[in-house]
């Protein structure tokens, strides 16, 4: 099996701890590949695929895109470029989606998770709207499925008390990056800033990473499942 695993930072995995690195030690048997990429919205995405297209094909992607597409609004500095409303958002990812489709058997859209830890706040409300638009896209496709990482990680916040703290300094969170790589460390600062699923808001601890390598997980077995259920058939 071979799957590629598409999407911005939280998908390359700095800062915070790699759920990418959980999933391939956990599944040893399966090729993966990380095209993640720091700092990557929807339309530089769009744009990276035109300049260099996938050179593979996969039994399985994940694309985990569009946390930036909000979270890079509220930075002093954007490195990418951000769409403007809700409607070219959706016209890039689609964009973005018809790109990868003749590359994998399945896709599975994953909607962007979280601006911070509380849920109420602006950041989170757009990123639900944006799910929203994902998840009907993905019903407009036989091979593809959606994952509402969001609705997950609220699940997970909902009865605990996280701070607000979220952060927006850019050398900051290069700082993260340089000084924070072993997964204790992570999670003490985490545990500092009062958050519990994330380093800053947006990047991943270690409870963060491992429940997205669950989800990630629980989609990879169910897929093997079916194969070898209808490979059982055929005979």
């Amino acid at each position: 099996m071979k799957i590629a695993c598409i999407g911005d930072s939280l998908t390359e995995g700095r800062p915070g701890v790699s759920f990418f690195k959980l999933l391939t030690t956990k599944h040893q048997h399966i090729e993966f590949d990380n095209l993640g990429k720091p700092g990557e919205t929807v339309k530089s995405l769009h744009i990276r695929l035109e300049k260099s297209k996938l050179d593979s094909y996969y039994d399985l992607i994940f694309l985990w895109i569009g946390v930036n597409d909000v979270y890079s609004k509220l930075l002093k500095v954007q490195a990418q470029p951000v769409t403007k409303n809700h409607l070219e958002f959706k016209a890039n990812y689609l964009n973005v989606l018809e790109m990868i489709l003749g590359s994998a058997k399945h896709i599975v859209l994953v909607s962007p998770a979280i601006v911070g830890e509380e849920m109420e706040n602006a950041p989170n409300v757009e990123l639900k709207d944006l799910s929203s638009i994902i998840q009907s896209i993905s019903s407009k496709y036989a091979n593809v499925s959606f994952l509402n990482m969001q609705e997950v990680f609220e699940n997970h916040l909902e009865n605990v008390n996280s701070s607000d703290y979220l952060n927006t300094n850019v050398m900051r969170v290069m700082k993260d990056v340089l000084f924070y790589k072993n997964p204790l460390r992570i999670n003490r600062l985490s545990q500092k800033r009062g958050l519990h699923l994330t380093l800053d808001g947006i990047h991943l601890n270690s409870k963060g990473a491992a429940i997205v390598a669950e989800e990630y997980t629980a989609v990879i077995e169910q897929l093997q499942l079916q194969e070898t259920n209808r490979h059982s058939y055929e005979r």
